[in-house]
């Protein structure tokens, strides 16, 4: 079993980004030996590799997209107002200002689903706020992973319902009968897990201030003379050119929701600006070098973690590794739940997409589980928990991706250490002990 090409493969990217090798090279390199391992050559790998990538085209050129809107909506001002207020309202208030965040990014999973949209328009230009209060962005990113991954966890509405969905489709297809209260009910126990660690980390682990880069007094003043911060909120007037801006934010959402298209969404923001001259036309080039700049790297590497994920698929390397190990560990209900749960993560780890993984772990796990006499509430909450552990830590994830392209729009935040390391302690330790929970009392 320690010869699969999945473990192998996660534990080849996992060494790399930790030894700071751009995830870009980590995920290549790790789709290459997946395929190497599973017996084929360099360009067949690469022919998969490159044949998958396709499957994350839209989300990268929606991320692309985005990176322009936020970058136009920057320069029409409205940041400025909003980081002025945020300052005064969150001074001396770190946990505060963290927990804020936390309860922003949940909304953007449910009331208004736009996902990680909101982080590139957010975040950069509250980076100055966040270090003269000296609030340590790793405190930040698990806020924001909090957001993006307990909501569809917790509560069956917007990507949530999406979630508990397709764990009640595919265990219904696989003759295991429950209902969508009956998911949602199973889900609950791992969901406080997420809880326990938002309040870890925020409470214990990132209270201690910390500024991302050390600066001198020169150093704060320079950037806070960048991102418009002073000691005091300074006066700013409303203009016809924020309003412009606002409705353009609100457009690109009503044509988002609508169309479910967050291309529509980015396009038509991008659109109004132009048109109602917020944003010059001869700006153009200067807003698509910074919007690409912004989150290109987060498009390339959801498109190379596609072509990943069909390597890792059609090796049937996922398959292999599911058989060998409930060959090993039989019908105990305890090793069963315990070698289900690291299975998911590994997946998970790899595939980077805890919706994506739902599918193969159902119709592996629920003959599983009925064969072993676990309950169907039981066998949600471990194919969900197993599907959601993993997405939190992956270097290939949108949950720490999106965080990422936020906090390190000024240079001063590493992915690795300062995302996915923090997120995969503080989410994917609890959510493994809350789903062996779940799996024992339900």
């Amino acid at each position: 079993m320690l010869t699969n090409a999945v473990i192998i493969s996660v534990i080849v990217m996992v060494a790399l980004s930790l030894l700071r090798v751009n995830v870009l090279f980590a995920i290549i390199i790790a789709a290459l030996t997946a395929g190497l391992v599973s017996g084929m050559n360099f360009s067949d790998s690469v022919s998969l590799m490159i044949s998958g990538m396709g499957g994350q085209a839209n989300t990268a050129l929606s991320y692309i997209l985005l990176g322009i809107f936020a970058v136009m909506i920057g320069l029409s001002g409205i940041t400025q107002l909003l980081v002025n207020k945020m300052l005064k309202v969150f001074s001396g208030k770190k946990t505060a200002l963290a927990l804020s965040i936390a309860g922003i990014a949940c909304l953007s999973q449910n009331v208004i689903p736009v996902h990680i949209a909101f982080i590139p328009i957010l975040i950069p230009p509250l980076l100055g706020l966040f270090d003269r209060l000296k609030l340590d962005r790793r405190a930040v990113a698990t806020a924001l992973t909090f957001g993006l991954k307990a909501p569809y966890i917790l509560i069956p509405a917007g990507f949530g319902l999406i979630f508990k969905g397709i764990i009640q489709d595919e265990m219904v297809s696989n003759n295991m009968s429950i209902t969508l209260n009956e998911v949602n009910l199973a889900m609950l126990i791992p969901g406080a897990g997420m809880i326990v660690g938002l309040f870890i980390a925020i409470f214990i682990s990132y209270r201690k201030e910390r500024v991302s880069k050390p600066a001198g007094q020169q150093e704060f003043a320079e950037l806070d003379m960048a991102e418009g911060i002073t000691d005091e909120p300074s006066p700013a007037a409303w203009k016809t050119g924020h309003t412009f801006t606002v409705i353009a934010i609100v457009a690109a959402l009503v044509v988002q929701l609508t169309s479910e298209s967050l291309v529509l969404g980015a396009l038509t923001g991008i659109i109004i600006l132009f048109i109602t001259k917020v944003v010059k036309f001869h700006d153009g080039d200067k807003v698509v070098q910074e919007g690409i700049g912004m989150m290109g790297m987060i498009a390339f590497v959801m498109l190379v973690a596609s072509g990943y994920a069909t390597v890792l698929k059609e090796t049937g390397s996922v398959t292999e590794l599911v058989e060998k190990t409930t060959g090993v560990v039989g019908n105990s209900p305890m090793l069963l739940a315990f070698f289900m749960l690291l299975l998911g993560l590994i997946i998970t780890m790899g595939i980077g997409s805890s919706f994506g993984t739902i599918p193969i772990l159902a119709a592996l796990y629920v003959p599983l589980c009925a064969a072993a006499g676990l309950s169907p509430l039981a066998t949600a909450a471990l194919i969900g928990t197993a599907g959601a552990l993993g997405d939190a830590g992956s270097p290939a994830s949108d949950s720490t991706l999106g965080p990422t392209s936020g906090l390190n729009a000024d240079g001063r935040h590493h992915h690795i250490w300062d995302t996915c390391v923090p997120t995969f302690l503080h989410y994917n330790i609890p959510l493994f002990i809350f789903g062996l929970i779940a799996a024992f009392v339900l």
